[in-house]
């Protein structure tokens, strides 16, 4: 029975829909071993961004409850503290806490950063969740256009700016929630910020997810002498308020056969607790518990040196200096 369950994942992993949605959820289910997310996390901190609704909430409420530290951070003070007192009343943890970030803005991340560390002198995990899809273009206060800053900058910084705090963790892990948006995009250096294309939200969303994989992998890369594994995931099309918000004809159209936050959010969980993962799985690309190749077709390969570019652009949009000067060894 397995094997026939492993076939249809294959054929399902070839196609988008009834591999994306709820469907595909749950055929491949019949694949796991539900015990490698009920692991105890008393002794374990946790950072989790955009952590106010859909895939960061339900991700945060299954690590409250098996007793993780959490700490919510996000950009609405009343959403934010609605989605607390739930988590804590559902959970019955009270170490939940709020920290009130606009990941869209370098230096809340950096204050976020700074503060952390009265808090806790570690951090075992941090998954980076928070994006935005806008239909028009606009910018954060440093005059950066938006989708750049939050979903591949904002990671960026968030994860640059705690290394020190994951470096303190026996076992750290990130894990960085992209998109199977990403699949058709490859990484944009010469107009990130479309300054100079016409401005297309979706476009700009699926190059910032395909960003993030790239970034992945060159943390995963440059951090495999630490005791830090990276990776990288997307959920499936997953009912959240931001694909209510962002794609409502879409979420019309296929509201019926999404996939459930808490499903979406399977994966974020499994690669945050499994106890089975090590520092070899460290860099993958992960969708429904299961290592995935990053790339469906040649137009969306990258080189080294196009990574490192992308690092650059980082650096310098983000004022992160350090890491620029540090960093001199290419992705393998």
């Amino acid at each position: 029975m397995r094997v026939i369950f492993e076939v249809m994942d294959d054929v399902l992993n070839k196609t988008v829909l009834f591999g994306y949605d709820r469907i595909g959820y749950a055929i491949r289910k019949k694949l796991w071993n539900d015990t490698e997310t009920q692991v105890p996390m008393n002794d374990k901190v946790c950072v989790i961004t955009g952590a106010n609704s859909g895939l960061g909430k339900a991700a945060s409420l299954h690590l409250a409850r098996l007793g993780a530290s959490v700490y919510l951070v996000c950009r609405n003070p009343e959403s934010g503290e609605a989605a607390r007192q739930e988590i804590m009343d559902l959970s019955g943890n009270t170490q939940v806490f709020l920290e009130l970030v606009d990941m869209s803005e370098p230096q809340q991340i950096k204050a976020f950063a700074e503060r952390f560390d009265p808090m806790e002198n570690r951090l075992d995990i941090l998954i980076n969740n928070a994006g935005v899809l806008l239909n028009t273009r606009n910018e954060n206060s440093e005059g950066i256009e938006k989708t750049f800053a939050t979903n591949t900058l904002g990671y960026f910084l968030m994860t640059n700016w705690m290394l020190p705090y994951l470096q303190k963790s026996k076992a750290a892990r990130i894990i960085n929630v992209s998109s199977g948006g990403m699949y058709p995009a490859a990484v944009q250096l010469e107009d990130p910020q479309y300054l100079k294309r016409p401005y297309n939200g979706v476009n700009a969303y699926a190059e910032s997810k395909r960003a993030e994989v790239i970034l992945s992998e060159i943390w995963a890369h440059d951090l495999k002498e630490n005791n830090i594994m990276v990776s990288a995931m997307h959920p499936g099309w997953a009912d959240t308020r931001g694909v209510q918000n962002s794609l409502p004809t879409f979420h019309k159209i296929t509201q019926t056969i999404l996939r459930t936050p808490e499903q979406g959010a399977d994966t974020i969980i499994w690669l945050a607790v499994n106890p089975h993962l090590t520092k070899q799985d460290s860099g993958k690309f992960w969708f429904d518990r299961k290592p995935r190749s990053i790339h469906r077709s040649r137009k969306t390969q990258h080189t080294n040196e196009q990574a490192q570019m992308l690092w650059d652009l980082c650096c310098e949009c983000g004022h992160w200096h350090e890491s620029c000067s540090n960093r001199t060894t290419p992705v393998a």
